[in-house]
This record gives C-alpha cells, structure tokens and sequence, in this order.
C-alpha cells in the first residue's frame, strides 16, 4: 500500500485492464467558479492511492481527462456532484460512467440521516476516516506528507464501501432506482455549473 503523488497528469498506462476507479478532489473552497481545483486523487482499490496536483495555469492532464471520460471505467464518487462539477468547468469533460456512495446510502441506509464519508465508512468498512486536514491550504506550491495521507484515504475505502450498499440496495429493491441516479448525476452536476445549483427544476414552485 502507497500513495503516490504526480504533478499535472497521471502517469501512461495507469489504471489499464480495471473497470472502476475511486474518485475524489481537493479545491481551494466548495464555490463552483470562485474556487479552483487543486488535486485529484485516485485509487483502483488495491490500497494504492495516486494524487494528481494540477497545474492550475493550463489544467492539461490529458491522461486524467482520458480516465474521467473511459466509458469502460465506472468512477466511484462520495458526493459526486461536486466533483463532476468542478471537472467539467476546470478540466472541460463530462465525467461517465459514475457511482455516487452518498446517493446510494441515502437510498439504502433510510434509518439513518447520518450519511457523510465519515459515517458511511465507518459503518460499512469498519474505518474511521480523519478530516483533519479537510479544510487546510491545497493550493500550496508543495503538499504535506498529512495531505496527501488525507487525500489518498478518501478513495482507498470507496470499493469496499460500494460493494456493502450494492448488496444493500439489491436487498431494498432500489439498484435500479439507482442506477438512474448514477445516470443522471453527471447531468445534475453540469445544471449546478450553468447556475442551477440552488434550484430544484423537479419542485412545483
């Protein structure tokens, strides 16, 4: 188990032959347009984590972008909507296909309203996950060791935790019913960047 940090892109080759990715992102605050996108951190479930710092002047990562957009490779989000969101406005493609853990455990998990990262790994996968470094400086010109520690630790756990709410939802009879989310998310995510983004186009008023 490593982690692994690259600056601009990730490496040629990596991830060939695996159909599903974890996925996340750090920025420079949650304010789709003001905030820029920092690092992206990725991890094919074999305990290895690859962080990507981004040039922010270019945003060139051809080999990421690639990644993001492989129609073979599912991407596993925690709350995805964010991050596909700041993909399509600071890298420029529509992440496809996806999986979103929140959506699923607010599908599968309805004893609870508890379902941030946190509480979703700790219940599901048994690890308790630290948000220290959750709101530090990740536009810096040179990440900590606890940064990157931090980062890689929120995509190590996604497939595990996938594999529990799959047999949950299967259980509910809600895969389907989630499936269609996954589909549409990445619609949803490129409303909240064209200015919907505190607006419910489903609600009556």
């Amino acid at each position: 188990m490593a982690n692994f940090l690259h600056k601009g892109d990730l490496p040629d080759g990596l991830f060939q032959g695996v159909d599903a990715v974890a996925v996340d992102s750090e920025t420079m605050g949650l304010r789709l347009g003001r905030d820029p996108l920092c690092v992206v951190q990725i991890s094919a479930g074999d305990g290895d984590a690859h962080l990507v710092q981004l040039d922010r002047a270019t945003y060139d990562a051809p080999n990421l972008k690639a990644l993001l957009t492989n129609p073979a490779i599912t991407k596993i989000f925690h709350f995805g909507r964010f991050d596909i969101a700041m993909f399509h406005l600071h890298l420029g493609v529509m992440t496809a296909p996806v999986y979103c853990t929140k959506i699923a455990s607010k599908l599968a998990r309805t004893y609870t309203d508890r379902h941030g990262l946190k509480d979703v790994t700790r219940e599901m996968v048994g690890v308790d996950l630290s948000k220290a470094q959750q709101s530090s400086d990740w536009g810096q010109a040179s990440l900590s060791d606890d940064q990157v520690a931090y980062a890689a630790s929120d995509v190590l756990h996604l497939h595990a935790v996938r594999a529990r709410l799959d047999a949950m939802l299967a259980r509910e009879g809600r895969d389907a019913l989630a499936r269609a989310c996954f589909e549409f998310l990445p619609h949803r995510a490129i409303l909240d960047v064209a200015g919907w983004e505190d607006s419910d186009i489903f609600a009556h008023s």
